[in-house]
């Protein structure tokens, strides 16, 4: 590319992005130090070069129209490298620090990731880490997170991943429940009660029957969508539930249904590929890389 044919202006990209972040112009006004009308013809002026519209303007103000925030975190991401440059241009470049939002599923954000995050917060203190607990995954694309934790290996070609482990979980009850059920345990499972989900049970059922447990919609007499309930559920004793063994081995008074039956699957860390130019993120995704595959490889 002929860098020197291209043509932007930075002035008007910086008053779209402090229009936004401020919700008025106004305040982006005040908050960059030129009056209202400079500031709204710079935007004007950017929207009629880019022929779309940035902002709705309304009786509520202004509102990021879908392009508009469609393009906002590329300029949120060009104001980042804008001061990231300022700094280092000075030498005042001393530290990583700012803020990375982390999704991961509840299981993984609840008992993996705070230890291993208190580690990334010594090493970076200037770093401030928000969590996202979900049992969906999280829109990288459109910056729901920074990084995420996933247990399957994301398709969409923008999006970069690195396995950092396999996860294993099994059948787990307490162990007053177990003994209540005749022997041997998979010869009887219509007499078991188990925990299932609200959402996707069908597609658990399929899992289990492909290990040859083969269950009814009957055998559920307790479901929840939430992992974190559901291994809370199972350690009540209220059904057989779906644990992973780190969780499920180091808990007394809960044991393994079927030793033999393992589930097992890929953890994969996620970014999106532009990020990966962010060196705050790209630091804790490495960081990331290497503590969850020492966790996963001494948790199997």
């Amino acid at each position: 590319m002929n860098w020197r044919s291209v043509k932007f202006d930075w002035n008007r990209a910086r008053a779209f992005l402090v229009t936004a972040e401020e919700g008025s112009l106004s305040a982006a006004a005040k908050a960059l130090g030129i009056s209202q009308p400079t500031l709204s013809r710079q935007v004007s002026a950017l929207e009629e070069e880019l022929s779309t519209a940035l902002f709705e303007r309304g009786g509520r103000g202004l509102e990021l129209t879908q392009n508009g925030l469609e393009l906002l975190c590329y300029v949120q991401a060009m104001g980042e490298a804008a001061s990231s440059f300022s700094l280092a241009a000075t030498g005042r470049a001393t530290s990583i620090e700012g803020d990375i939002t982390v999704s991961a599923s509840e299981i993984t954000a609840a008992f993996a990731l705070p230890p291993i995050l208190k580690k990334l917060q010594r090493r970076y203190p200037g770093i401030r880490v928000s969590l996202v607990a979900s049992n969906e995954a999280s829109d990288l694309r459109r910056r729901a997170a920074d990084i995420a934790v996933r247990n399957f290996r994301p398709s969409e070609p923008d999006l970069i991943a690195r396995k950092v482990g396999t996860f294993e979980a099994t059948l787990y009850a307490d162990s007053d429940l177990l003994a209540s059920i005749p022997r041997p345990v998979q010869e009887h499972l219509s007499e078991a009660r188990f925990i299932g989900f609200v959402s996707n049970n069908e597609a658990y059922m399929g899992a289990l029957a492909a290990q040859g447990l083969k269950l009814t919609e009957a055998s559920f007499t307790a479901r929840t969508d939430s992992h974190l309930v559901h291994w809370e559920m199972t350690r009540a004793g209220m059904g057989i539930g779906m644990v992973p063994i780190e969780l499920g081995d180091a808990e007394p008074g809960i044991e393994r249904v079927f030793p033999g039956h393992v589930f097992t699957g890929d953890v994969w860390l996620v970014a999106h590929r532009e990020l990966r130019m962010n060196l705050r993120v790209r630091t804790v995704f490495d960081f990331l890389v290497d503590e969850l595959a020492e966790y996963f490889d001494s948790a199997g």
